[in-house]
């Protein structure tokens, strides 16, 4: 690296040092909003035309990458109220945080929240517009309690929204994904706003 790069590289941090502050300065970014002891009901599949997202309201079985879901019972927000168990399903693990962040904001707490398991699911890469992407399973037995994974972030390997969140419940799995595609880990309770806006929301 040359003079002008190493000036460069020091008055302008890389995504991936951006991230890195962010994770050492958000533990506890979702402390406040991973529900209470209340029995979260069991997850169900998102494979009907009607399942659209609730942050983008893109179809979720039509996109590749990590999916969710989030139960709020009986304190639900507006947008998902009437619906059994107030539940909310998402086309990306991105989506599922920024809905959970944003209605925290708005006293909304959901007892529990899955997103896709890629420790127990078989799963396959490919390209998809010059960008490789992972594909999605929507199957309720696809999904994990979001608390027990170890996300894989701002790897080389995209979802329905871009940049993923992609979640193993090994973390000897999460580490090898991480290293053979260029993430980082981070736990549920690291997620922020300020990391999802560095990776693009």
């Amino acid at each position: 690296m040359d003079m002008v790069e190493r000036v460069r590289a020091s008055r302008y941090p890389t995504r991936r040092v951006v991230l890195g502050t962010i994770a050492a300065g958000a533990v506890g970014g979702l402390a406040g909003c991973l529900g209470d002891d209340e029995e979260v009901p069991d997850p169900i599949s998102l494979d009907e035309d009607g399942h659209h997202c609730d942050e983008c309201n893109m179809v979720i079985q039509n996109h590749p990458g990590p999916v969710g879901q989030s139960f709020y019972l009986d304190d639900a927000p507006p947008a998902v109220e009437d619906r059994e168990d107030g539940i909310a399903w998402f086309c990306s693990s991105l989506c599922m945080y920024q809905f959970i962040l944003d209605h925290d904001g708005q006293g909304f707490e959901p007892v529990g929240s899955y997103g896709t398991d890629y420790s127990t699911v078989e799963y396959d890469l490919s390209e998809d517009g010059g960008a490789t992407v992972i594909t999605a399973d929507v199957n309720a037995d696809s999904f994990a309690p979001t608390d027990e994974l170890t996300f894989v972030v701002d790897s080389d390997v995209q979802g329905a929204m871009g940049s993923s969140l992609i979640g193993f419940s090994d973390e000897g799995d999460a580490n090898s994904f991480a290293s053979e595609h260029d993430g980082e880990l981070y736990e549920e309770d690291e997620i922020s706003d300020e990391l999802l806006a560095a990776l693009g929301t």
